[in-house]
């Protein structure tokens, strides 16, 4: 057995330290990445609670938050999978906090609350002014077999084919500028609503079995998204604060308020409609029942809202030649 080497046997203890030497920044790394992916998760929680509080100032940016609110679900699976590559529990445990908000805010939006039965069963729609094929589109609205029909956009040259189309079921109806009504019921005291500088909603009074209904239909004005000047809503602000006027000085104790409102329920600058009214999806339907864009719908922002009557059901019709999809809701008076 030969001499002892000095140092030999400290080569081995300093060998093993080296691992732990190497390793240590990538756990910093790790760490700090968790950290981050916690604050990231709780202030995403913090901002979907407390939506009605972002605001408008600039680019009415409140407003395009709180139309995209219920895909604010994304966020979770995505800061899950982060949380899991990053090895991170303090992070995946954060991560359930915007689950647990968004649940508050929208579990019961998922359950089927609909039921039979009803007095009243009205459709809105958005046909689209550029629709190909509004003869079909008037064929789906006849079949849904509503009391009131309330339709948006109508072009001047297709007026007449919805007219044509919808004459056998309903024999009362009004047209005004790109609104219409439809009505197996008696309208009368229709007239223009001044939201806008040309004609975009219309009331009237439908006279049914149960006693007289004030009906409105609406089609608040268009927004935008620009990379610049963010999401130009005020127009449609504007249209909805006076719509919410009008609806506020309206007589009848029973009112419902059908459209395309360029916004959602959830939208806190169409509260001064909103905050009047029900909603019929919120209450009688059964998820979230998106609107637009037909082809692959993401937001509701066709809808149907009243006062003093009960919502038992409300639903989305198939598309149509449309961008948008009908709506539906059975009525208690």
């Amino acid at each position: 057995m030969g001499p002892a080497v000095p140092g030999a046997e400290s080569a081995v203890p300093g060998a093993e330290s080296a691992v732990p030497a190497v390793s240590r920044p990538a756990a910093v790394r790790r760490r700090r990445a968790g950290r981050r992916l916690t604050v990231a998760a709780l202030l995403c929680a913090a901002l979907t609670a407390l939506h009605d509080h972002v605001p408008n100032t600039v680019g009415n940016l409140g407003s395009l938050f709180q139309t995209l609110l219920p895909w604010t679900s994304l966020s979770v699976p995505v800061l899950l999978a982060l949380a899991a590559v990053r090895r991170s529990r303090p992070a995946a445990v954060a991560a359930l906090a915007p689950a647990v908000v968004w649940g508050s805010l929208f579990g019961g939006v998922l359950t089927d609350k609909r039921s039979g039965g009803g007095d009243l069963t009205v459709v809105s729609h958005n046909v689209d002014e550029a629709n190909p094929d509004p003869v079909r589109t008037a064929r789906v609205l006849a079949d849904a077999d509503a009391d009131v029909l309330a339709l948006e956009e109508l072009p001047a040259r297709a007026a007449e084919v919805y007219e044509r189309e919808l004459a056998a079921d309903y024999p009362h109806h009004e047209v005004r500028g790109g609104v219409g009504l439809w009505s197996k019921h008696p309208l009368r005291e229709v007239e223009e609503v001044p939201i806008m500088p040309w004609t975009r909603a219309v009331r009237a009074t439908a006279q049914t079995p149960e006693g007289p209904v004030a009906v409105y239909a609406a089609h608040l004005a268009s927004v935008r998204v620009h990379p610049a000047a963010g999401f130009t809503a005020d127009r449609r602000n504007e249209a909805a604060r006076a719509l919410a006027a009008a609806v506020r000085a309206e007589p009848l104790p029973r009112v419902v308020v059908l459209g395309d409102f360029n916004g959602t329920a959830q939208d806190g600058a169409l509260a001064p409609v909103t905050s009047q009214l029900r909603s019929a999806q919120r209450e009688a339907g059964d998820g979230f029942g998106f609107t637009w864009p037909a082809a692959f719908p993401v937001v509701r922002i066709d809808d149907v809202y009243v006062k003093g009557m009960t919502p038992l059901s409300s639903w989305t019709l198939p598309a149509t030649g449309s961008d948008h999809l009908p709506v539906a809701a059975s009525l208690r008076l």
